[in-house]
């Protein structure tokens, strides 16, 4: 059935509301900064000058920024292939269940409501050296932990963090997904011999498999974007620079730094990140219509 509209500009007047929240918050801050990167700026923002694309080289030729790429880069692929994993072996998990299934789903769902600053100060707490209980399980057994002076743990406890906050969300489509299969094929593997690690993997996760490249895209650009407040709630971007991603050093440069213009350089690189993570993903679901 379709719906029309006898009034040409009711439809307008109903997505006007999103359509000014668009132009406020993304739009017009991507003008800004696209903008802005091409000029030299003082601390205040009172003067300006027009430096062309002296920002950019700058930001390439920088050997931290090729540092914050790197670490932004694995940061990014724990944070989705952890997430993923732990969120497809629960909804397997969860799938299964009988008796009880829908409190089982609510409590996995719930870490998403959580926000990211406030996922970074609970594991904070978990895992401080001091009085964290964790922290303390792990001396007892013989490792010093200590992010604040060591990379590698910083790096562990942030991709913890922001990976317990995504789990959620994951664990919703793969779910989805997994109610999607239909049973019938289960069965006949089943009646043909198949075992349940067979079944999985020969029919159940390939069906998955628009889903599971979603849900990469979707985390990956959670993990570049999203999880500002995780590294900023617990090591901010330290010790050193081992937790400084690509989002976190916009911030440093701009607001610690106030270096404007290399701060708008980063802000238009990380855009084009995203828009080629958002074509790539529109191209792939494209295809899959196509085929199907």
């Amino acid at each position: 059935m379709t719906v029309t509209f006898p009034n040409k500009g009711l439809p307008w007047l109903l997505v006007l509301p999103q359509l000014v929240i668009t132009f406020i918050f993304f739009l017009w801050p991507a003008e800004q900064a696209l903008e802005q990167a091409f000029y030299q700026e003082d601390a205040f923002g009172i003067s300006r000058e027009f430096v062309g694309l002296d920002n950019f080289h700058e930001i390439f030729t920088d050997p931290l920024y090729y540092q914050s790429i790197l670490t932004t880069l694995i940061f990014s692929f724990s944070v989705a292939f952890a997430g993923m994993a732990i969120a497809l072996f629960l909804a397997v998990m969860a799938d299964r269940v009988i008796r009880g299934k829908l409190a089982y789903q609510t409590m996995l769902i719930w870490p998403y409501a959580v926000a990211p600053a406030l996922a970074g100060v609970l594991w904070w707490i978990l895992f401080d050296p001091s009085m964290g209980p964790i922290a303390l399980w792990l001396q007892k057994i013989g490792i010093d932990w200590d992010h604040y002076l060591n990379g590698n743990q910083a790096m562990i406890l942030v991709v913890i963090a922001a990976t317990w906050k995504q789990i959620s969300y994951n664990f919703l489509f793969f779910l989805a997904g997994l109610q999607a299969v239909p049973r019938s094929l289960i069965e006949a593997a089943s009646i043909d011999g198949a075992g349940p690690a067979k079944r999985f993997w020969t029919i159940v996760f390939p069906m998955l498999s628009p889903t599971t490249f979603f849900l990469l895209v979707i985390n990956l650009v959670y993990a570049f974007f999203e999880t500002f407040g995780v590294i900023d709630a617990t090591t901010k971007g330290g010790p050193g620079q081992s937790t400084t991603l690509l989002v976190y050093k916009v911030f440093e440069d701009g607001f610690v730094g106030l270096d404007l213009g290399s701060s708008a350089a980063q802000s238009v690189v990380l855009m084009a990140i995203v828009g080629v993570m958002t074509v790539i993903q529109f191209r792939f679901v494209e295809r899959k219509v196509q085929y199907s």
